[in-house]
């Protein structure tokens, strides 16, 4: 990725209760994937419920009409109801980035 986009951090604690979560956030992927301004996604979940998902974007522009689109607001509504005990978001402007990655 080249620098100047934005990054979008959702933090959530996991409930016990799946209840479809699976099917929904694979739903999600593929559906955001489709989205213009979309760059890429990364995620991880620990065994105590909390996860990260940091996804990356072309614009801030593109950020809201993600957080606009129809199935995305209502698995947004869903998720608050019944997978999270706690989510945050947060958006930032990437203003360089560095990587690494060893020779084999």
């Amino acid at each position: 990725m080249s620098a100047h986009y934005y990054a979008v951090i959702f933090t959530s604690l996991r409930t016990a209760a799946d209840q479809g979560y699976a099917e929904a956030a694979e739903h999600m992927l593929n559906l955001v994937q489709e989205q213009p301004g979309f760059l890429g996604i990364e995620s991880a979940r620990g065994d105590d419920g909390l996860g990260i998902t940091v996804s990356y974007w072309r614009d801030e522009a593109a950020i809201l009409a993600w957080k606009q689109h129809p199935e995305h607001s209502a698995i947004r509504e869903r998720g608050r109801a019944t997978w999270y005990a706690h989510c945050q978001t947060r958006v930032c402007k990437v203003e360089r980035d560095y990587a690494f990655q060893r020779q084999t």
